[in-house]
């Protein structure tokens, strides 16, 4: 525990304008991000007594050993700060709103050349118009049926659309009616982008016009005696009436609206959003959050404003959004918002009339929200609580293994070998902290030292992560050992480790461990900018997929570093056997046992992950063509050639003369191709394995 007087900083040295401070910890990671209209005053506030801050805040202010701040101009350019710096280091001390599930969106993708309705989750993409999020992707495909009557815009797949243009027949939806079948030329790019448009219009709220328009036509139809076309368009009204009626009115006067209400006790806080566009409410969404810092509730809806409007730009932010409680500098945030919708946003709370009404029913689901995400979270946080400490019993543990790291070797028959990294915390997997490797120190199948290579490289990283900030000072007594069976290199010896002296290489002693390459670039340091670094983590438990060799492997790898406080064990597939180090005998938990169960989903994650890098990498090695070793050659060129020639087989037997007649392709680029296809032997011809038929190499891009 810190001594917040030890980094307090000297009176005078605050300057007195607004800003955004940080608190780092000891390992410089940021924890906490916050603004102020006055730095002086806010962070003077930290250092008072301890025995008079709230005990979130004092917990902060003991974690933290230093504080630093950023002055800006305005209390605006402070609140777009803070959410920026929230979002890059995801301080552990500042309130993050978390939901349990992607909520669906209606989306129509005005980006393509025929936009497509469809429905979306996940990130939101640029030049798509996004309508939501709804509770069910049901109930947006029932409206999305009924509307396209009206507007029949395309709804299939690029492969559907491309497969109906190749063919020149339009699927089932463009033969009943319900799509304008662009794919084969019925209408037009600029008349389907204008059917798409009116989609949009009608979603957004104005609905009158379009219907007006189809009642107009319906009557002029019938004084026309075109009976036929009258009773479709009155048959398509009605369809647009029954998709306005799926979301009753609850504004009368076409109000664009966002309703936030929150309901919250000491320890957490669940908050709801009502969607309300043209007087409908058009999309309802729900977060909770842990209260880890000091928080009323308008701190909880200004954070709640970050996180919902700070990705969003012009329509999608609303013209007033109705709060529980004003935020503490509610004129700043309402600017914040103009700036980002790009015209006057009112913030309010509603007082009287329909508004305050509708105020009251998104604080009962609010409510209703708390006490369900209390009731799951308390279930599955015994059952996480007992799994941990059912662990720690079992092999021997001080206290529960709160971070576990498991890791997996995967390969084909000895190829394309690779390791997974998982990590789960609390008893949830963490996949932002998930790694994955390739091993290349030596060849073939051998996942006893490719275990001890992973091991290895990892625990090299976190001490040097350690010794960058000066937690790590190696002595004789944590020197990494020298002892132990020499893994066999196929290559160079590697560069000694940056954590210490490395011991002079005898004759018959062993030589470093081969290097292991991630496949991301971990190699390189990274700044102390608050950033969590890649292995600055450790666990207290490593599990191995394996059994009694894996786990020696392990421990032995972690000896050489000098690294004895982490905890090692291995789970056999077979019978679900604990295995720990230096015992013969394994640690048999219960079938029903918890703490087994979750030391299984570990694993299981780990093999997963595993074995999808492995196969992925392994898909693209099948992919590969000897012209990707021909220096200088792109890819549009190796296509060329390819298409030129019509397969690589046949670009092998071409001459110089015969490969220069393709465009962009030189007298010297030639001749490195056809050095490059001379050097590599033709692959062997496939076979049809119900007919035997051997199957010629007429169109692939590879041999």
């Amino acid at each position: 525990m810190a001594d917040p007087s030890s980094y307090r900083p000297k009176p005078g040295q605050i300057p007195d304008s607004p800003g955004v401070y940080k608190f780092r910890d000891e390992h410089r990671r940021v924890i906490y991000v916050g603004k102020a209209k006055n730095l002086r005053q806010r962070v003077a506030n930290y250092f008072q007594d301890l025995a008079g801050l709230h005990p979130r805040t004092r917990t902060m202010v003991t974690t933290a050993a230093s504080v630093e701040w950023t002055v800006v101009s305005t209390e605006v350019e402070a609140l777009q700060l803070e959410y920026s710096w929230i979002k890059e280091f995801d301080p552990r001390f500042n309130v993050k709103y978390r939901d349990d599930k992607s909520y669906p969106y209606l989306a129509v993708t005005l980006n393509e050349e025929f936009p497509r309705v469809q429905v979306m989750r996940g990130a939101k993409k640029k030049g798509v118009r996004y309508f939501g999020p709804y509770g069910h992707a049901w109930a947006i495909r029932e409206t999305v049926d009924l509307m396209l009557r009206v507007f029949p815009v395309r709804t299939c797949s690029a492969g559907v659309f491309k497969n109906a243009a190749r063919t020149g027949r339009p699927c089932l939806l463009g033969y009943i009616g319900k799509c304008s079948a662009p794919c084969v030329g019925r209408v037009t790019p600029e008349e389907h982008r204008e059917l798409a448009e009116d989609f949009c219009d009608f979603m957004a709220g104005r609905t009158g016009t379009y219907i007006r328009r189809l009642e107009k036509d319906m009557m002029q139809a019938a004084e026309e005696m075109e009976y036929e076309r009258a009773a479709r368009l009155r048959d398509d009204a009605e369809a647009l009436k029954r998709a306005m009626e799926k979301s009753a009115v609850v504004l009368a006067d076409a109000t664009d609206a966002d309703l936030i209400a929150v309901a919250e006790d000491e320890l957490e806080a669940a908050l709801q959003i009502f969607h309300v566009r043209g007087g409908r409410v058009r999309g309802q969404r729900g977060w909770v959050t842990d209260k880890v810092e000091a928080v009323d509730t308008s701190g909880l809806v200004e954070h709640a404003l970050q996180q919902l409007y700070g990705e969003e730009r012009g329509d999608a932010v609303p013209k007033e959004v109705l709060v529980p409680a004003l935020p503490e500098d509610a004129e700043a945030v309402s600017q914040w918002l103009a700036e980002r919708r790009g015209s006057q946003v009112s913030l309010r709370i509603p007082q009287r009339g329909d508004k305050k009404d509708l105020m009251v029913t998104v604080q009962r689901n609010a409510q209703q929200a708390l006490g369900l995400h209390k009731t799951k979270r308390a279930s599955d946080l015994t059952t996480r609580s007992r799994a941990l400490e059912e662990i720690a019993e079992a092999l021997g543990l001080d206290t529960a293994p709160l971070r576990i790291e498991c890791y997996d070797i995967s390969h084909l028959q000895g190829d394309d070998v690779v390791a997974s990294m998982v990590v789960f915390e609390d008893g949830l997997a963490r996949k932002s902290e998930y790694r994955r490797f390739q091993i290349k120190g030596f060849e073939g199948q051998d996942d006893v030292r490719s275990m001890h290579e992973v091991i290895g490289r990892r625990f090299k990283r976190y001490l040097q992560d350690k010794e960058r900030t000066g937690e790590w000072e190696e002595t004789p007594e944590t020197a990494p050992a020298t002892t132990g069976p020499a893994p066999a290199t196929t290559g160079p010896a590697p560069a000694p480790a940056t954590t210490g002296p490395a011991p002079a290489p005898a004759a018959t002693g062993p030589v470093p461990a081969p290097a292991l390459t991630a496949a991301s670039p971990d190699d390189e340091p990274r700044e102390d900018d608050g950033r969590p670094k890649r292995f600055a983590y450790p666990p207290q438990l490593v599990v191995v997929d394996g059994g009694q060799p894996q786990v020696a492997a392990a421990k032995r790898a972690l000896d050489e570093l000098g690294i004895d406080d982490i905890a090692v064990c291995g789970l056999a597939k077979r019978l679900e056997e604990v295995w720990l180090p230096d015992d013969d005998d394994p640690v048999v938990l219960p079938r029903s046992s918890e703490g087994l169960y979750l030391l299984q989903r570990v694993r299981d994650e780990a093999h997963r992950f595993a074995i999808t890098y492995q196969r992925a990498k392994r898909a693209k090695r099948i992919r590969s063509s000897p012209l990707d070793d021909v220096t200088g050659l792109g890819e549009t060129r190796k296509q060329a050639l390819v298409k030129h020639f019509g397969s690589v087989k046949k670009l092998r037997q071409a001459t110089i003369d015969e490969i220069c007649e393709v465009p962009g392709i030189g007298r010297r680029t030639a001749e490195s191709v056809a050095a490059a296809l001379a050097s590599t032997a033709p692959a062997a011809p496939a076979v049809n394995t119900a007919t035997g038929e051997i199957i010629e190499e007429d169109d692939g891009g590879s041999s």
